[in-house]
């Protein structure tokens, strides 16, 4: 396969995340489409390309492990995992119903191929970087990932555990940091700003990467670049917009978390499917 034909498959996977994304969404009639739309080709390219996982096999020691800290955007990881295999695809429309395997946040132990129960903001960094220290000192020769978000990086937890990560030489772990810049209140600028980003993981012993995150060729390499890395551990700046491929939802705080109407659906929908 090229890497045209890989980049083209992964746009499409990426896709179809976003599809899935606004389905699930309005027919839970909650949910958090702006932000679960922004890290669609992260995911695409983490689960389809990049990660070594195994759905017939999820709890292999030797799988990459990867914690989506900024719960809330879900109904994207659910999609992702349903495509990649763990589970049917038509589970995908029970989420947030009782006795469904897919909660409003994600939880590790209901859903395959979940490795960490989040939501409560600023807590799955700390979880990601202790599961990239029991690899190391198993010897396991495993990544973790894990993405953060902005809004989230105001939590203090944040920053206790990229300092604990940076000190600890976590060589294995990897963050994305989803920059959208909007939180459920408005700008992240304007409530309480976390600039300057780079200055301050680099001060924390981080390698640090700007990025498109929309952009899987550069998503491509900046993980090449942190697989290259042997004694930090790496962050990447995702530059991204919030509600990503819907007109409507991009840059719009109000889809934060407002699931979309019947009406909406249908016009996002046409949208992802032309776009």
């Amino acid at each position: 396969m090229t890497n045209n034909d890989s980049s083209s498959r992964l746009e499409d996977i990426a896709r179809k995340i976003r599809i899935q994304v606004i389905k699930i969404i309005a027919e839970a009639g909650s949910g958090h489409p702006g932000g679960s739309l922004s890290i669609a080709e992260i995911l695409s390219y983490l689960y389809f390309q990049a990660m070594n996982i195994d759905p017939k096999n999820p709890q292999k020691p030797d799988r990459d492990r990867f914690v989506l800290s900024k719960g809330h955007a879900a109904p994207a990881l659910y999609s992702a995992l349903a495509l990649r295999g763990f589970f049917p695809e038509k589970e995908l429309l029970s989420l947030r119903k009782i006795d469904s395997i897919l909660q409003g946040h994600p939880h590790r132990l209901d859903t395959p191929g979940v490795e960490a129960s989040t939501g409560s903001l600023g807590q799955g960094l700390s979880m990601a970087w202790g599961m990239a220290l029991g690899i190391k000192l198993s010897g396991i020769p495993a990544y973790v990932y894990c993405i953060i978000g902005d809004g989230e990086s105001q939590e203090g937890q944040i920053w206790e555990a990229a300092m604990t990560a940076g000190f600890r030489k976590m060589d294995n772990l990897c963050v994305f940091l989803d920059y959208n810049n909007l939180q459920i209140d408005g700008k992240v600028s304007d409530i309480k700003d976390i600039t300057p980003i780079r200055e301050k993981w680099e001060a924390f012993r981080w390698k640090v990467l700007e990025i498109d995150g929309h952009n899987l060729e550069q998503i491509k390499e900046s993980i090449n670049t942190f697989k290259s890395e042997t004694d930090r551990p790496t962050l990447i700046i995702a530059n991204t917009i919030k509600g990503k491929g819907v007109s409507f939802m991009e840059n719009n705080v109000d889809f934060h978390g407002k699931a979309p109407t019947r009406e909406e659906m249908e016009i996002a929908l046409e949208e992802l499917k032309n776009g």
